[in-house]
């Protein structure tokens, strides 16, 4: 049984996914990152960052103690190379997969969660801001379409963990306005992945479903909730462990 510590953001997203996939039963232990729940003590001694998502696998390969693995890519990994699934074990496939994975986790998230966070929760006149990062995100979701337009899955025939990661971060992008019309590779990778059983039932589950504050344009967040998304009480966190 392995513990899903869970708020349903596109990071999130991809382990449910990928827990879906490979059938490896879980529990989901679900935290309202806007009052703060990822801020307590008890969890960062699952996560020094502070940031979710996280797991506990409490029945590892091989036996032993409770493993934890915290931040997306690494969970990906974790859990493919424990199932052996959807990520190949050697050679140019291999290096492929973990390219584009490595490709979402410091490019493509970064770059649209910094377009997020200035188009739907800074305060107003944050020009500069908001066209540095949406030209940038813009560019990567270009090497993306590209990428799809010579290969059925980010990383070449088959479906890996680089498609997991990529795939809910781009359904977000809707939330910002960013159609697919431009997009026609990615449209149809897009729904070529929605059809799998697996990524309908996360994206269904009523335990992982994202609450209306999480998918709306534009936030107006209170001072509590600023302060634990983004202000002193985020900070205060990593000083109290």
């Amino acid at each position: 049984m392995i513990d899903l510590h869970y708020s349903a953001t596109p990071n999130g997203q991809k382990i449910a996914i990928m827990l879906e996939e490979i059938a490896e039963p879980y529990r989901v232990i679900a935290y309202d990152i806007f009052e703060g729940d990822q801020l307590t003590a008890e969890f960062g001694r699952i996560n020094p960052n502070h940031k979710l998502p996280a797991i506990v696998d409490r029945e590892p390969a091989g036996g032993g103690d409770p493993v934890t693995a915290f931040e997306s890519g690494a969970i990906l990994q974790y859990l493919a190379e424990k199932s052996g699934r959807f990520l190949p074990t050697s050679g140019a496939a291999r290096a492929a997969a973990l390219s584009w994975l490595t490709w979402q986790v410091a490019g493509l998230g970064p770059m649209g969660g910094q377009a997020s966070h200035f188009l739907r929760y800074a305060p107003a006149g944050q020009d500069y801001a908001i066209e540095r990062y949406t030209k940038e995100l813009n560019r990567l979701l270009t090497v993306l379409e590209r990428r799809l337009e010579k290969s059925a899955y980010v990383a070449g025939d088959d479906y890996t963990i680089a498609d997991m990661a990529i795939w809910p971060g781009r359904a977000s992008a809707f939330v910002m306005g960013m159609g697919l019309d431009e997009w026609p590779a990615m449209h149809r990778w897009f729904e070529r992945i929605r059809e799998r059983p697996a990524v309908a039932r996360a994206m269904n589950r009523e335990d992982l479903k994202a609450p209306a504050k999480y998918v709306g344009r534009h936030q107006a967040l209170d001072e509590k909730e600023w302060s634990n998304m983004f202000g002193d009480a985020n900070h205060a966190a990593v000083k109290g462990d």
